[in-house]
C-alpha cells in the first residue's frame, strides 16, 4: 500500500522477521530502455522499506536485519555508468540491524518493490523496478530510429557523379520479391472498380511527398533477464541464443524496401510476456515472431517447430506442456502481481481473434517451410497452443522453436553466428512469402519518402 508520509514516498514494511541477520547470496542489476532491475537474492525472505526524495532524486532502500556481505558492498559496481536512471548507488550501515542502500537517480521515477518465493534456482528475492515517471513510448521511439536512419542515408548519399555500387539479393524461388506495400489491395468482388489514373499523368505529383505503407516486424527475443530460458548441455543460455537470432533477423528485415523491425528487448534483461504483447500493439506491429530455442528432457529430441495461439486447447501433448513451460518465464523472471495484466482475464475476442489466428496459422506454415530448408523438422505442421505470448488479438503471431538447445549436436550450431544467420533469413523469407500472398491491410501509419 502506498502512502505520503511528510512529502515522502513510503512503501508498507513487510513483517518483522525473528532470529539471525538474512545472508544475502547474490545481487543482479538489469538495465535497460524501459527499466532498471535490481534484484537481492537471500535464503530467507527480506523486509525492507522505501522512500523517494526530489532535489536531488534520490531511492532509498532499508534492508531491515540482513547480513551487510560482500554482495551488498559490491552493488555500487555493479550499476554501469550508462544506466538509463541510476547514476550511482551508496551502501551503508544507516542504524542497528539497518543498512541502507542509497540510489542516485537521473530523473523522476515511479519505483515498484515486491518479494519473490524461491522457484527453479533461485531462492527468496527482493525485487527493485525503477521505472521512468514518464514511460518511453515505443512509438515514439520508433519515429524517432526511422528519422535518424533517413537524416544518416542523406548525409552519406554519394555524390551525383559518383558511380554506386548496387547489391541485388534475389528473390526466393517459391515467392515472388516482397513489394506489397506499394500495391492496391485486390479488388473485393461486387464492388466497383476503383478509376485508372489518366494516361500521362506522372504517379508522384510535383512538390508532394510519395506515402507508402510502412510494415512494421516484430522481434522478441525469447526469456532474458532473470529468465535465462533453457540451458544446453555445454553452458548456452536460450536467452542468449534467442537474441542473437532476433537481432539478426532485426537487420535483414531492415535491409527490405519499406519494411522495419522492432526488437522487444535488445538485451539481457527481462520483458514480462504481457508486456511483450503490449509493446508489439503500441508500435502498431503487423507481425510478431517470438524466437525461442526447445529443451526436452531427453538429448535425443530435435528439430524445430512453429506455433500459433489456440482458442480450443492445444493440438497435442507436447504443445500443450510447451506453452505451460514457456508461460511459467514469469514465475521465473519475477512479475509484479500488484500490477493489473491487462490480457490475464481477457476474453478472446470471437471473430477477431479468429481471424488473427488463421493468419497466424498461414504465416507459421510459410516460415515452417523455409526453416525446413536448413534443419530438421520436429513437427511438418503448425502447432497450436495457449502461449500468452501470443495472445495480441489484432496481430498475426507466432512463436518459433528454432532447435533443441537440449540436443548436443542443435546447441554446437544454435551457438555458431553462421547458423544463426541462416536461421533468421529463412525466418524473412517465410515473413516474405507470407505477405506476398496477403498484402498488409491499410493504416493511416504511413512512411513517406523524401
Amino acid at each position: 500500500m502506498l502512502v505520503t508520509v511528510c512529502g515522502l514516498l513510503l512503501l508498507s514494511i513487510a513483517p518483522k522477521l525473528c532470529g539471525a541477520a538474512v545472508s544475502i547470496s547474490a545481487v543482479r542489476v538489469w538495465p535497460a530502455p524501459e527499466y532498471t532491475r535490481i534484484t537481492i537474492e537471500s535464503a530467507k525472505p527480506v523486509e525492507y522499506s522505501l522512500f523517494t526524495t526530489k532535489n536531488p532524486d534520490r531511492l532509498v532502500v532499508d534492508l531491515e536485519d540482513v547480513d551487510r556481505s560482500g554482495q551488498l558492498d559490491g552493488l555500487p559496481a555493479r550499476v554501469g555508468t550508462r544506466d538509463p536512471y541510476i547514476a550511482q548507488v551508496r551502501v551503508g550501515r544507516n542504524r542497528a540491524g539497518v543498512v541502507r542502500l542509497v540510489l542516485e537517480l537521473r530523473g523522476e521515477i515511479n519505483p515498484q518493490a515486491f518479494s519473490l518465493k524461491p522457484v527453479g534456482e533461485y531462492a527468496h528475492r527482493l525485487v527493485l523496478d525503477i521505472y521512468p515517471a514518464h514511460p518511453v513510448d515505443p512509438l515514439m521511439s520508433l519515429i524517432e530510429q526511422l528519422d535518424r536512419d533517413r537524416q544518416s542515408t542523406a548525409t552519406t548519399a554519394p555524390a551525383p557523379d559518383t558511380p554506386q555500387q548496387t547489391v541485388v539479393v534475389p528473390a526466393p524461388t517459391s515467392a515472388p520479391p516482397l513489394d506489397p506495400i506499394a500495391k492496391e489491395p485486390p479488388a473485393i468482388e461486387g464492388e466497383p472498380a476503383k478509376p485508372t489514373e489518366k494516361p500521362g499523368r506522372p504517379r508522384k505529383e510535383r512538390g508532394k511527398a510519395n506515402i507508402v505503407r510502412l510494415v512494421t516486424v516484430v522481434i522478441d527475443a525469447g526469456h532474458g533477464g532473470e529468465d535465462p530460458g533453457a540451458k544446453g548441455r555445454n553452458g548456452t543460455y536460450e536467452k542468449n541464443v534467442t537474441l542473437a537470432i532476433a537481432r539478426r533477423l532485426k537487420a535483414l528485415v531492415d535491409a527490405e524496401p519499406n519494411m522495419r523491425g522492432v526488437l522487444v528487448r535488445d538485451g539481457d534483461y527481462f520483458v514480462a510476456l504481457h508486456e511483450r504483447v503490449i509493446k508489439a500493439r503500441k508500435v502498431r506491429g503487423d507481425l510478431f515472431v517470438s524466437i525461442h530455442a526447445d529443451a526436452y528432457v531427453k538429448p535425443h529430441a530435435r528439430g524445430s517447430s512453429v506455433f500459433a495461439l489456440s482458442e480450443r486447447g492445444a493440438t497435442s501433448v507436447a504443445a500443450r506442456w510447451l506453452a505451460k513451460k514457456e508461460n511459467e518465464a514469469d514465475l521465473i523472471g519475477g512479475v509484479n502481481l500488484d500490477v493489473p495484466d491487462p490480457y490475464v482475464k481477457q476474453v478472446l475476442l470471437d471473430l477477431s481473434q479468429t481471424a488473427t489466428i488463421n493468419d497466424s496459422i498461414k504465416l507459421g506454415r510459410a516460415v515452417l517451410d523455409e526453416i525446413g530448408g536448413i534443419n530438421t523438422l520436429h513437427k511438418g505442421r503448425v502447432e497450436q497452443a495457449g502461449f500468452a505470448v501470443l495472445k495480441a488479438p489484432d496481430i498475426p503471431s507466432i512463436l518459433v522453436e528454432t532447435a533443441f538447445i537440449s540436443n548436443p549436436n542443435e546447441e554446437k550450431r544454435l551457438g555458431k553466428p553462421e547458423y544463426q544467420e541462416k536461421l533468421a533469413g529463412a525466418i524473412l523469407q517465410g515473413v516474405r512469402k507470407y505477405f506476398a500472398k496477403n498484402p498488409p491491410l491499410a493504416r493511416d501509419k504511413v512512411a513517406v519518402n523524401p
